[in-house]
């Protein structure tokens, strides 16, 4: 079977530093190029490009293989890219510079390599060194720092169109010697190139990171930045059975909430066609968005079903953001924001549908059997309750993300977790809700739906 007039298997194995591989020798620019010169030369339905394993020529990458034919290249570099789509998928030419033609050498090569990569393993077991890839996890929050750091100290904006290390650091006030450090590590991480002595963005950072940019991530990102320190609690939590630095105590600051609310926008306006295709905004004349946020929820219901009102309950200095989105989105006469305490003020009465988004994670067993009793007393006959959140297996292993997640609630707050379907499936049934149902959603989050 041949789907596709040509199939190319291109290696972007990554190795320890150090060890010959195609991704250490560039392979990512040339997949990223040759996908670019075959969309722009309209070939994208007879080519299909698949990224593999480790085809065995590692000091020779990166290397492909394009079938139906089995012609190997080795060597290709990004300047290859337009002659080979030209002469191979246009014309039917392979190009026979970068072949490998030889197919003894070839399969002689690939079996030394095999090999050297068969006695290295062994030698590591035998070692007792930790495994790379557990290696990599462990060490894994040195790159998530330096890149936080350059986050908070908006490194990516502040470099303009280039700076060196000694022009950055007067910029923004820091030390020349550890400004370079970090713009260093933040290059050998891809986010920045360095040219001579200056440094500029990639098209990446450009594009997430710097100020300006329609897709400037910085905001919601410095959210991550202001969990690291509660992070680094995590072992006394977990000794003590809760938050060790009393989150709940004193009302964040301006700075973190603005932080918060942003990265819980940017995922929203991810989710919402998801959420409200799932849940459906037919039928709905009043909508109740608990803890609403932004507003992200309420305002595509409200686009959704033009006869819908949302009413946003949450706090004080979350509802004036919510504000400013919804008169953004042009819903301000069919979309309100209530200031209030979802965990003891009235949350009303008559309404079709109760939403919460990302709340009962915050909360405690006892707090989300108490909030989904008082859910059900606002809702008209028949309506419905839909909670997203992070919902975990009953065994609470998997998913992973919602499993970590409940370990970022134990360093946020006082009782707070994620939470398994069968535990939601007992508050909402003793709250008096029926037609309980869990509905998967793409990405880490999910639903339950259930009516009055």
């Amino acid at each position: 079977m041949e789907p596709f007039r040509y199939h190319v298997f291109i290696c972007d194995q990554q190795k320890p530093e150090g060890v010959p591989c195609c991704s250490a020798r560039g392979s990512a620019k040339v997949i990223e190029a040759l996908r670019r010169e075959i969309n722009a030369r309209g070939l994208e339905d007879e080519v299909q490009i698949t990224t593999c394993g480790s085809l065995g020529l590692c000091e020779h990458g990166p290397n492909m293989v394009v079938y139906p034919e089995g012609v190997w290249y080795s060597g290709v570099n990004p300047e290859d890219v337009a002659e080979l789509v030209q002469s191979h998928f246009g014309d039917g030419v392979p190009v026979e510079r970068l072949t490998r033609a030889d197919t003894a050498a070839v399969r002689a090569e690939i079996l030394t390599n095999r090999e050297k990569f068969l006695a290295a393993r062994r030698a590591k077991e035998t070692s007792g060194a930790l495994p790379d890839d557990l290696h990599d996890r462990i060490r894994a929050f040195q790159e998530s720092r330096a890149i936080l750091t350059g986050l908070e100290l908006d490194v990516f904006t502040a470099l303009g169109d280039g700076a060196d290390a000694e022009g950055l650091a007067a910029k923004l006030e820091t030390n020349p010697r550890s400004t370079e450090m970090l713009l260093n590590a933040l290059a050998a991480l891809g986010l920045l190139v360095k040219e001579k002595a200056v440094f500029r963005n990639t098209p990446v950072s450009q594009r997430y990171f710097c100020a300006g940019s329609r897709d400037n991530a910085r905001p919601a990102l410095l959210h991550m930045a202001h969990l690291w320190a509660r992070w680094s609690t995590l072992t006394d939590c977990v000794r003590a059975g809760t938050a060790v630095s009393s989150p709940e105590a004193a009302p964040p600051d301006h700075d973190w909430t603005e932080a918060f609310i942003a990265a819980m926008h940017r995922n929203a306006m991810e989710r919402t066609p998801h959420v409200v295709r799932a849940i459906g905004a037919d039928g709905i004349r009043r909508m109740l968005d608990i803890g609403g946020g932004s507003g992200a929820y309420s305002i595509a219901f409200a686009k959704a079903n033009p006869g819908l009102h949302s009413e946003i309950l949450d706090l004080a200095q979350v509802t004036s953001i919510a504000e400013r989105h919804i008169q953004q989105a042009g819903v301000g006469d069919r979309v309100f924001t209530r200031v209030g305490d979802l965990r003891s003020d009235p949350l009303g009465e008559g309404y079709d549908l109760v939403f919460l988004s990302a709340i009962c994670h915050m909360l405690a067993p006892e707090e989300n059997a108490d909030l989904l009793r008082r859910c059900h007393a606002a809702l008209a006959p028949g309506g419905r309750i839909a909670i997203q959140d992070f919902i975990l297996a009953p065994d609470k292993t998997a998913p992973r993300f919602a499993a970590l997640f409940a370990l970022n609630m134990l360093v946020g707050t006082q009782g707070g977790s994620s939470y398994s379907e069968p535990e939601y499936a007992a508050w909402l049934g003793r709250a008096g809700f029926r037609d309980i149902r869990h509905v998967r959603l793409p990405g880490p989050a999910s639903l339950m739906v259930a009516s009055a």
